[in-house]
């Protein structure tokens, strides 16, 4: 009786067939699972006498050999028709469809620019946390207690008493690592800042900096001025030019302006140099003693130059851009026009 059984079964399995998936998973459920017809084979395996067990056994594992082979052999039908159902599905006739290729936003590789420049002559960078304390982004910077910036309407202001802000410049991260790093320190800090001003074509609340800090034995404003000297003819071009005028910030003494040659009007005199043939790119100057004392740093044995400029200003000058919101109104029309600077 367990023979014709078993002959039956084989019987069917070989005259099975699958034309989908759907009747693959038939398939398995009938003749593989453990609920199927030769898993009931292998279940009265304890109705079998002991001496016809090792025959009985040898004849289910043949069956259940012959219904997985099947199983594969199905397998492969099934993908086999499907693969051909889909080439034939596919018009080689039709164009291809555009994958937009996007562009490194003007902003990054403005910085990535200056980085690699300033990278080259042995600056490192540091970067440092966009809410600040008051030590750091005010009064170790020497900002007297009256200064406008600390004041509600220059500043946005997390907290008050303490004084918890958003950073205002990158000069914060400048003070953090000359308290935990000693002389010769040479840094860059990029990173985004915070004032509290009026969105215009020149101004925006959200924009981003980049300062640099040297700091050892015998630095004078010789070495600022060939610094930036270098780093303009690197951004710029060989034929720029750069002036100095004096000014004033807290943390440096003497402080100057840093100018460059007009780049739309080569020095001539235009409306974006106001007739002058010179526009402003930053600030510099020689760190104030007072900063270095606050910061743990000798400030009889070292001296040191800091200067700070902005990213956007940068961008603005190099690609010739006129109006600062757009860096951050997101308008494709804009960001396509930069994909030659990949």
């Amino acid at each position: 009786m367990h023979q014709e059984k078993i002959e039956a079964i084989k019987a069917a399995i070989a005259a099975a067939d699958a034309q989908n998936a759907d009747e693959l998973e038939a398939y398995r459920m009938k003749f593989i699972s453990k609920k199927s017809v030769v898993g009931e084979l292998f279940a009265a395996m304890g109705q079998i006498p002991n001496e016809e067990k090792r025959a009985y056994g040898q004849l289910v594992n043949s069956v259940k050999q012959l219904a997985e082979a099947k199983f594969q052999e199905l397998i492969e039908k099934v993908n086999t028709a499907n693969k051909k159902a889909k080439s034939a599905d596919l018009d080689l006739t039709l164009p291809p469809s555009n994958h937009a290729i996007g562009g490194i936003h003007p902003l990054t590789a403005t910085r990535q620019r200056i980085i690699e420049i300033f990278e080259r002559i042995g600056f490192n960078l540091s970067e440092g946390p966009e809410i600040e304390d008051d030590w750091h982004n005010f009064t170790a910077l020497n900002f007297p207690e009256n200064h406008p910036a600390r004041e509600m309407q220059d500043t946005f202001f997390i907290e008050k008493n303490p004084d918890i802000a958003l950073r205002t410049h990158t000069s914060s991260v400048q003070v953090r690592v000359m308290e935990n790093q000693k002389p010769p320190i040479r840094t860059l800090s990029p990173g985004r800042v915070y004032r509290n001003e009026a969105i215009s074509a020149r101004a925006h609340c959200i924009f981003h900096q980049v300062e640099g800090l040297y700091v050892d034995e015998n630095v004078g404003f010789a070495d600022l001025k060939n610094t930036l000297y270098h780093f303009a003819k690197e951004m710029f071009g060989k034929g720029t030019k750069v002036r100095f005028r004096p000014s004033f910030f807290p943390f440096t003494e003497p402080s100057a302006e840093i100018d460059i040659s007009c780049l739309l009007c080569g020095g001539a005199g235009c409306n974006v140099c106001k007739g002058t043939g010179w526009v402003e790119i930053g600030g510099s100057g020689m760190v104030d003693p007072h900063v270095l004392e606050n910061c743990g740093i000798d400030s009889k044995k070292y001296t040191g130059f800091a200067f700070g400029m902005g990213i956007e200003r940068i961008a603005m000058l190099k690609y010739q851009i006129k109006d600062l919101r757009l860096f951050t109104e997101n308008d494709v029309r804009f960001l396509k026009q930069f994909r030659s600077i990949l």
